[in-house]
């Protein structure tokens, strides 16, 4: 299972009380369930492949190519169809959904969202450059990005000068989040701190590529309780 992954709402950004004063911000993600659409096998296309479905659409939104797929399937129509290769197919049947129950030994996760979309921003904005001077002769260029090529060799801006142009809105990945906590009754995925994209963005949820090792939150406040009752050495 550790191979699919989940498709959720962000809802916003709270946070999260301990018993021991401790505060930690959290994101709230509203996860919808997957379900599997199509099982592809290694005989018949060189790989195993789970194909998964998310989202409610209406079927007058769907083309009619897409429409006899999923009359074909035997299920209702998906908003997002999303394929993942896995090593066994056997732990996966057409029409099975998952949730939230996937991460429920899980600790850490990635996600990939989009951030928030800026328009058209300047260098100083976009790149974080320091500007021009204010005063001594500097004219009406204060936020200006300075020189931008050379003269007559070679005559021309090298690919990927950084320059004013579009800022944000692109597909971003975080990894090694901490899941503070899940409520399998409502749905929802806390993660700890702050997830690229706006409100009510998708962002795919998986299991963390990374092998992680670091402590949880609880993990380190159960450590410092020990800690405290342990008894300190006597000073010789």
């Amino acid at each position: 299972m550790s191979e699919i992954a989940l498709i959720g709402k962000k809802i916003g950004m709270t946070r999260e009380f301990y018993k021991s004063g401790q505060l930690v911000p959290v994101t709230v993600l509203k996860i919808e369930k997957a379900r599997v659409i199509s099982v592809i096998e290694k005989e018949k296309r060189g790989y195993s492949a789970v194909q998964l479905g998310y989202g409610k659409i209406k079927n007058s939104k769907i083309n009619k190519a897409m429409k006899g797929y999923f009359t074909k399937k035997n299920t209702e129509a998906k908003k997002t169809l999303k394929e993942f290769r896995v090593e066994k197919t056997e732990n996966f049947k057409e029409g099975n959904e998952f949730g939230l129950e996937i991460f429920k030994d899980v600790k850490f996760v990635d996600t990939r969202s989009k951030t928030i979309g800026k328009g058209f921003a300047g260098a100083m904005k976009r790149h974080n450059f320091g500007g021009l001077r204010a005063t001594h002769g500097v004219s009406i260029s204060h936020r200006s990005h300075g020189s931008t090529g050379q003269r007559q060799d070679p005559g021309k801006v090298f690919k990927g000068k950084k320059m004013a142009g579009h800022m944000g809105d692109k597909l971003r990945t975080m990894q090694n989040i901490e899941i503070i906590k899940t409520d399998l009754d409502n749905e929802l995925l806390y993660l700890k701190g702050s997830i690229p994209g706006s409100k009510n963005s998708e962002v795919l949820v998986k299991r963390s590529v990374k092998n992680i090792k670091k402590m949880t939150v609880i993990e380190k406040l159960k450590a410092a309780e020990e800690a405290k009752k342990t008894p300190e050495k006597k000073k010789k």
